[in-house]
């Protein structure tokens, strides 16, 4: 930011429910729309946002997240950014973790997935929207997906992008990341949208 005004706020919106969240299945490539219950979160998104002037207004490619925003009243200032997309399950999209471990035992997603993307890939992209996000010129809403949103909050606080394990996040849920002086916070995480 120019003129020493202090950097905005980047507003975090993990997308509704779908029939595949609400399974447990992994989800990222596969264009899995909001179920009822996801589309009623999207519009408390909505409430809880109460219109808020926001600079810029990032989605995911998905329908999930591009539901999510319009349902939530941002649907008329929603730019698409693809760094936004879930991170890449490979070859266990669609699969339950429990599923998995019945040929994987212990696995978690943070180890990666066979075919799929690379945590220092996804971080990278982490990087990229932070950036974007940190040079407009006031507040930035993102819409975007749970495990891609971890990685990101973790590589806004400079930690490594498997810290995003320690940050859960809820469909429909908001977080804040924020600066404190210098410092890039967390100012608040997973709030519900309900």
């Amino acid at each position: 930011m120019t003129d020493g005004a202090a950097p905005g706020e980047v507003w975090l919106v993990r997308h509704g429910e779908t029939e595949w969240t609400e399974t447990g299945k992994h989800t990222s490539h596969t264009d899995v729309a909001l179920s009822a219950r996801g589309r009623e979160q999207a519009t408390s998104v909505g409430g809880v946002l109460a219109g808020r002037p926001f600079a810029a207004v990032l989605s995911s490619p998905m329908t999930r997240s591009i539901d999510t925003c319009r349902l939530a009243g941002y649907g008329d200032r929603l730019e698409v950014d693809d760094d936004l997309r879930e991170w890449d399950y490979g070859e266990y999209e669609g699969r339950t973790t429990a599923d998995i471990r019945q040929e994987r035992p212990g696995w978690t997603v943070w180890v990666g997935s066979p075919g799929g993307e690379s945590l220092e890939r996804a971080a990278a992209r982490a990087r990229q929207v932070i950036e974007r996000a940190s040079s407009a010129e006031g507040d930035t809403v993102l819409f975007s997906h749970g495990h891609f949103l971890r990685i990101l909050g973790a590589t806004w606080l400079d930690l490594p992008p498997e810290g995003g394990r320690l940050l859960s996040l809820g469909t429909a849920s908001l977080s804040v990341l924020a600066h404190e002086r210098e410092a890039r916070v967390i100012r608040g995480w997973n709030w519900s949208s309900e």
